[in-house]
């Protein structure tokens, strides 16, 4: 990259791109992109969503047709190396507190990139998040997409004048004019509808939020004139990515590895644990990957856990469960993994990056 900065560029140039980028869910709606697509697909499936990973998927193959994940405050440079023919905009929340743009900032940055870009790109966008519409509504080639997005805590008052956003049913406004652009893409039960045309929507993955992934990787396949019976058939196959969502087995116990990184995306895993009152393990990091400052514990709504008792592992294993004991969650700190209880049940297994990373490895399918 040092002799050659134009390196990506000079890669890219003649192939198809799609790229997906948003706070949560940019390595689903990727491999979800990869899947639906079919056949050879460049891709950078390890995770590394920077100009070096971006070189680093694009050498491995001369193939035509690319889908590349890439970090939210990477977008502009991506943009402008690539040359996408479609990026998809999932959403845009706090992340690592030590690290992490302001989101507003990364809004703007958005919107200031897309305004420059020229206009054969198609902008896939979440509808539903007033910060992506703010990102993306100058531009007159974007496809809107109305997707189930439950996290809208940093989305409250109005990017344009600061007002409070006013939510109805599933419209959202502004007094200012601001407000929820007609969509393209809707979600209704299991069926999906894309600019007129339905498809069966029957995942093989949990959650409303992997329904919102699906939605938009296969609007952005849309986009691209793939088939969208025959894509979405691919999509509902897939049972894990990169091991999450996956059954793994570990020392006589059977888990259900679930990644969660920041308050949305743990507040969107927590939504797919059934009301049983079963244990759950959450084990947190503090370590570079996670960023340093595990006070984003205190946004993450942990109050969902109340009726499960939680078992707190991980390096801050202590962070956690003070977290818990003041959202009145039964807890218990293991600071031995192996005196964890053996259970009949699949156990579901909460992470933060590295500790994802730790208990992926040191289980088996």
């Amino acid at each position: 990259m040092k002799i050659a900065p134009d390196l990506v560029a000079s890669l890219a140039r003649g192939r198809t791109v799609i790229l997906a980028s948003g706070t949560n869910g940019k390595t689903t709606t990727t491999s979800m992109i990869v899947a639906g697509w079919g056949g050879s697909v460049i891709t950078n499936e390890t995770g590394a969503n920077m100009p070096a990973g971006h070189a680093a998927a694009l050498v491995e193959s001369k193939g035509d047709r690319v889908a590349l994940e890439v970090d939210e405050a990477w977008i502009p440079d991506s943009l402008a190396s690539t040359r996408p023919r479609v990026v998809v905009l999932l959403n845009l929340s706090r992340d690592q507190m030590d690290r992490a743009n302001e989101v507003r900032h990364l809004a703007e940055r958005w919107r200031k990139a897309l305004e420059s870009h020229d206009d054969e790109m198609v902008v896939v966008a979440n509808a539903n998040d007033p910060l992506v519409v703010y990102a993306a509504e100058s531009r007159t080639n974007t496809v809107w997409a109305d997707v189930p997005t439950s996290w809208l805590a940093d989305a409250l008052s109005c990017p344009k004048c600061t007002l409070a956003i006013s939510h109805v049913g599933s419209a959202w406004h502004c007094t200012c004019g601001f407000a929820k652009p007609a969509k393209v893409t809707t979600i209704l039960g299991e069926d999906l509808t894309i600019d007129g045309v339905s498809v069966d929507l029957e995942l093989s993955m949990p959650g409303e939020f992997n329904r919102s992934n699906a939605a938009m990787a296969l609007t952005a396949l849309h986009c691209v004139n793939v088939d969208l019976a025959e894509a979405a058939r691919r999509v509902n196959a897939i049972h894990s990515v990169v091991g999450r969502f996956s059954t793994r087995r570990w020392n006589g116990h059977v888990l259900r590895l679930l990644l969660a990184k920041n308050p949305s995306g743990f507040a969107a895993m927590m939504a797919t644990l059934p009301d049983d009152q079963s244990d759950v393990w959450v084990a947190i990091n503090a370590r570079l990957a996670d960023g340093h400052d595990p006070s984003w514990l205190y946004d993450a709504p942990f109050e969902l856990l109340r009726g499960h008792r939680v078992y707190c592992l991980g390096d801050r294993r202590l962070d956690l469960a003070t977290r818990l004991e003041y959202g009145q969650v039964d807890f218990v700190v293991v600071d031995d993994d192996d005196t964890l209880p053996t259970s009949k049940e699949t156990v579901p297994l909460l992470a933060n990056y590295t500790a994802f990373s730790d208990w992926l490895a040191r289980s088996e399918p």
